[in-house]
């Protein structure tokens, strides 16, 4: 993606290697874009660039809402015999 390789453009001179650089950098950057803009970038991905984003995206917050609500394990009995 082009918007990306641009970021790396103006950003490749500070960065150190830690995954935190891209995170910051990334943050940043869109914290400073409209909605507007944001779909415009969204526009120009490809078909697997998009469906990368969107699964991951969906895959983090099905993994925030298992951490937040649990996996549905299993009750333990009443009677307080052992689970297997």
């Amino acid at each position: 993606m082009r918007f990306v390789d641009d970021l790396y453009a103006l950003y490749k001179d500070q960065l150190t290697g830690d995954e935190d650089d891209a995170v910051i950098i990334v943050s940043g950057v869109l914290q400073e874009l409209s909605r507007a803009e944001l779909l415009e970038l969204v526009s120009q991905l490809d078909r697997d660039e998009l469906f990368q984003m969107v699964g991951r995206y969906l895959i983090d917050r099905l993994r925030e809402k298992i951490d937040r609500e649990g996996t549905g394990s299993p009750t333990i009995p009443e009677y307080g015999g052992e689970v297997h």
